[in-house]
């Protein structure tokens, strides 16, 4: 069933907030950073975080606040997630790498003296883990930083949506892994954009089989110590 009345909506989303934060807080997180230059609590760049759209609920719960811009789609079920990071206390723009794009991405710009930006290039109707060229204009216009982020749970269920919606069961393990920022050259033409399209899809495969490894392994620390590079950043998140 489709919520489309904003009274609707709005209830959802504050009971849907509710939920998802008891059921989130049950996790144990980690991170690990491999360089300090991608740890938005430490670096003093202002980076594009990229993360597929199954994940969204892990940096729902870690990072999603007044530090962070989050590209949500403009078709209606964007209005709920939007309502919900509101809910978090997060911000939004409205737009895709598909519907509204090209709007999305100016508001986008707008706001990136201000605010990490984070977008799911996959999003919104896929294909699944197939990074689109929307970042790499983004960060050729803004002269902002990608990075990739691999995020990845220790048992979940699967959604029955397009993306497989990670639902993370209670009481696990997250793990988080993300890459060195990525420079892309401003002004980028149509050729230049697919080169680094390919080269950050190869990067957000990279970081996601790194997570997933972290978050099957049966020992974390012993994984972090073999994943982290030097000058590498791993932390425990308590959900506070």
């Amino acid at each position: 069933m489709k919520i489309s009345h904003p009274i609707a909506i709005k209830t959802a989303s504050l009971l849907g907030s509710w939920v998802l934060r008891l059921w989130l807080n049950t996790e144990d997180y980690w991170f690990c950073f491999e360089d300090p230059a991608s740890d938005p609590y430490l670096t003093r760049r202002e980076n594009i975080y990229l993360f597929w759209h199954e994940s969204i609920l892990f940096p729902l719960i870690t990072y999603c606040g007044p530090d962070f811009t989050i590209l949500v789609s403009q078709h209606r079920d964007g209005e709920l997630v939007s309502q919900i990071m509101r809910m978090f206390q997060g911000k939004t723009v409205r737009g895709s790498t598909s519907r509204g794009a090209a709007s999305g991405m100016l508001e986008m710009m707008r706001n990136k003296r201000s605010k990490h930006l984070g977008i799911t290039p996959d999003g919104p109707r896929g294909p699944r883990r197939v990074m689109q060229d929307g970042a790499i204009y983004l960060a050729s216009r803004t002269g902002m930083p990608l990075v990739a982020v691999g995020f990845a749970f220790d048992g979940c269920w699967r959604a029955g949506s397009w993306d497989k919606m990670a639902l993370p069961r209670p009481f696990r393990r997250g793990v988080g892994v993300g890459g060195p920022p990525m420079i892309v050259p401003d002004s980028l033409d149509r050729d230049g954009i697919e080169e680094y399209r390919i080269r950050m899809q190869e990067e957000m495969d990279r970081v996601q089989v790194r997570a997933d490894e972290l978050a099957a392994a049966e020992k974390i620390d012993k994984c972090l110590d073999r994943i982290v590079g030097p000058g590498g950043d791993a932390a425990r998140w308590d959900g506070g």
